[in-house]
């Protein structure tokens, strides 16, 4: 193997996702990494498609994202949103001016038959995005959750009722018959390396995985396939995933994630204070990489995929 992986293909979504999806543009040379992308978020607004994950991807990529929030574009304003709120419409989805723009532009480029795919790299392509994104397929997929308040999409869940419903079970409609985004199925028949970034796996990665052509093409690749883990000691860095793995009966933990992936796994980087927790898997034959997995900022996102791409020299394609 050379020194860097010529081709790396991440699995993301989210804002952790996002920040390590950054830190592998700042290693890698330019046009070494795509990004499959969740699209189990994506909503319509107002009669507009909007794809969370995608759009934080793209705003991140580009360094145009809000570090304060870790969503939305930096100093965006709000005054349509106002507008509507002042109309009477439903204000609970905060959608900023400029991401109002890339919502028009979304939908009226499907209005005119362009595919979720085409779009996603033009749009990454005219805005700067330091990387390759790709959605994990062209077809609708959206992840539905049964709360203690009955089924629910996923958005009005998780910022309309800001997780606050007790969640025990989930659903990814219409993965069975979606099919992979033939740019993501190019990506992965060519990658050196395959990253699982440290998303929710419930809500961010398991949406991608259920696509049933995407996880027949990462089960063939000969790629090693690393995770990062999205948990330290026991706590999520942000967002519902520990409560969520509790009202789940799902064990919160590393070696919890990591059984999420079933054989998908040839290796797992976890926090230092997780090593010890892991020595199961890794005596089942999961490599283990303990280190500081806490992404502060851009530079540390970037320290992290370093030591990720040093560790991945130590694997064999095809464990």
């Amino acid at each position: 193997m050379s020194a860097i992986p010529g081709k790396v293909v991440m699995l993301a979504g989210g804002v952790g996702g996002a920040r390590m999806a950054e830190g592998f543009a700042r290693a890698l040379p330019p046009g070494s990494l795509s990004v499959i992308a969740n699209v189990g978020d994506d909503e319509e607004f107002y009669g507009l498609r909007v794809c969370p994950d995608i759009d934080t991807l793209l705003y991140t990529l580009a360094d145009r994202i809000d570090r304060a929030q870790g969503w939305g574009v930096a100093d965006d304003t709000v005054k349509a949103l106002d507008v509507l709120r002042e109309l009477g419409a439903p204000a609970w989805m905060k959608l900023g001016d400029s991401d109002f723009g890339l919502h028009i532009w979304r939908s009226w480029r499907l209005a005119g038959g362009a595919s979720l795919s085409e779009i996603t790299g033009e749009a990454a392509s005219r805005l700067g995005a330091r990387a390759g994104i790709v959605p994990a397929s062209d077809d609708r997929l959206r992840t539905k959750l049964l709360t203690d308040q009955g089924w629910m999409d996923f958005q009005p869940w998780f910022v309309g009722k800001r997780c606050e419903p007790k969640v025990t079970a989930l659903r990814y409609e219409g993965a069975t018959e979606a099919r992979p985004s033939p740019h993501a199925l190019q990506a992965i028949a060519s990658a050196d390396l395959i990253v699982v970034a440290p998303s929710n796996p419930l809500l961010s990665i398991e949406p991608i995985l259920a696509v049933p052509g995407l996880i027949d093409a990462l089960s063939a690749s000969r790629a090693p396939c690393i995770g990062v883990s999205p948990l330290i000691g026991g706590k999520a860095v942000k967002g519902p995933l520990a409560r969520l793995m509790r009202d789940m009966e799902i064990e919160p933990t590393c070696a919890g994630v990591a059984s999420r992936y079933g054989d998908l796994l040839d290796a797992f980087a976890v926090a230092n204070v997780d090593a010890d927790s892991v020595v199961d898997l890794q005596c089942r034959g999961l490599a283990i990489l303990p280190t500081d997995i806490l992404m502060d900022g851009p530079h540390g996102a970037e320290r992290l995929a370093r030591e990720i791409l040093a560790f991945s020299q130590t694997l064999k394609a095809g464990v």
